[in-house]
């Protein structure tokens, strides 16, 4: 699955490492994904957003009720 941020569509960066010997390895850096339940078009949805998205309010998170237990008698 792609690290990919569904709603800024923030993708890895690529670049090196850098030794103190000066070697040179390719690496990556990926965002901060997280799995979220979210409200989209009124209904719930699992999304994978970055933090800097949540954190920044940009989705509406989806709070589930627990269901209420029949009335015995």
């Amino acid at each position: 699955m792609a690290k990919i941020c569904e709603v800024c569509g923030k993708k890895p960066i690529f670049g090196n490492n850098v030794s103190h010997a000066h070697n040179i390895t390719k690496r990556r850096w990926n965002p901060n994904l997280q799995s979220v339940r979210a409200i989209v078009d009124g209904q719930p949805k699992r999304l994978r957003v970055c933090t800097s998205c949540l954190k920044a309010g940009k989705v509406t998170k989806n709070v589930r009720t627990p269901k209420s237990a029949p009335a015995s008698s």
